[in-house]
């Protein structure tokens, strides 16, 4: 055997050799990552059902506390002289047990499973739907909509239901940030392979700092505001392999954009 040929030989060997370390190495690597997110989501799962029995089990004292007080409030005589102050102590209690109320409601859709139920739907009219359905409320608000449908019917494998809810979401918060009036606008456009729906507000536009937050759960500018609508809208959204995002300009508006996969 000659010295270049077993030299190459060699060279060759070592080559295979690293590349199968490298290859060990990697692999190892995804299997660690691997093992971490499932202990991760394991986790996550766990707390999540310690979380839901929770909220449930306040849900249960809180409805016993609302009864009481309309109870005592209809025992109370109007000819007590203290009647209108005790009625009005009453009324801030139950509209702030009701609000708890309406807070762990929010917690438990957003919390909870959620199970698709994927069907071909016309995403067309799943908007024209939506707007029909919103426009009287954005009316009250001075705020035109207006929908940019796509010429061509642009069918989805989608829960229809849970998207309505994202983009519902998503025109509510457009109009929450015009409270002296604007414009909406709905759009949907297509790929190859996806499906775009804008929602676009002509509001006062999103700092980026607040950007970075807004889709976080709980985080809220609003006054009032609970913090889960876009949180849940991100939520529905991943759920169907897809991905949400907002691009904005102070004092010009804001697009969020739903992004969702065509098959």
């Amino acid at each position: 055997m000659s010295a270049p040929f077993a030299w190459g030989l060699l060279s060759g060997g070592l080559f295979t050799l690293a590349l199968a370390a490298a290859a060990a190495a990697y692999a190892w690597r995804r299997y660690v990552r691997l093992e971490r997110r499932t202990l991760r989501a394991e986790r996550l799962a766990e707390l999540g059902a310690l979380t839901g029995g929770l909220a449930h089990e306040i849900k249960n004292p809180l409805s016993t506390v609302g009864l009481n007080l309309q109870l005592l409030k209809e025992d109370l005589d109007p000819r007590e002289p203290l009647y209108t102050r005790l009625v009005s102590r009453l009324d801030t209690v139950q509209r702030e047990t009701s609000r708890l109320r309406e807070i762990l409601d929010d917690f438990l859709r957003y919390a909870g499973r959620i199970e698709l139920d994927r069907r071909p739907v016309d995403l067309n009219e799943l908007l024209e739907e939506l707007v029909d359905f919103f426009a009287p409320q954005a009316h009250l608000q001075r705020v035109p909509i207006r929908l940019k449908k796509h010429p061509q019917p642009v069918v989805a494998n989608v829960d229809a239901k849970l998207v309505k809810q994202a983009v519902l979401n998503l025109m509510i918060n457009a109009i929450q940030a015009m409270p002296e009036g604007g414009e909406l606008i709905l759009s949907l456009a297509i790929d190859p392979r996806h499906v775009t729906i804008d929602v676009i507000d002509t509001g006062p536009g999103i700092p980026r700092d607040v950007a970075e937050k807004i889709f976080q759960a709980y985080y809220t500018t609003k006054k009032g505001g609970t913090g889960i609508g876009l949180a849940m809208a991100k939520r529905i959204v991943e759920e169907h392999g897809g991905s949400i995002g907002v691009r904005s300009e102070v004092g010009k508006g804001s697009d969020f954009a739903i992004r969702l996969p065509l098959r």
